[in-house]
């Protein structure tokens, strides 16, 4: 019998064992890392504009709907974020790159 489950874990493979999900991966340049800032930034603007109850244009969802909604969410957030965004990755790259100088 395997022991208690953290709270992290997610059920494994038909033999019952834990497997924690993979780490992200920590960004390699200034580059990346204001990118993913500015992704995570667009999806909070996204999630706050859907709102806690009703959905998109007050459609109503369920459970299923939100979880689709939230991951759909989080790749137009990035898609945005990787074609310049709201241009607030540039601001954070300019910014450390002449504080570096």
């Amino acid at each position: 019998m395997s022991g208690p489950a953290s709270p992290g874990a997610t059920a494994g493979t038909a033999a019952g064992t834990m497997v924690e999900p993979p780490a992200p991966r920590p960004p390699q340049t200034v580059e990346a890392a204001a990118q993913q800032f500015e992704a995570l930034m667009i999806g909070q603007l996204l999630k706050e504009a859907r709102g806690d109850e009703g959905g998109w244009l007050g459609s109503g969802e369920d459970a299923g709907c939100a979880t689709a909604a939230g991951l759909a969410e989080e790749q137009f957030a990035q898609a945005l974020a990787q074609r310049g965004g709201l241009g607030l990755s540039a601001q954070i790259v300019s910014s450390l790159s002449a504080r570096a100088k």
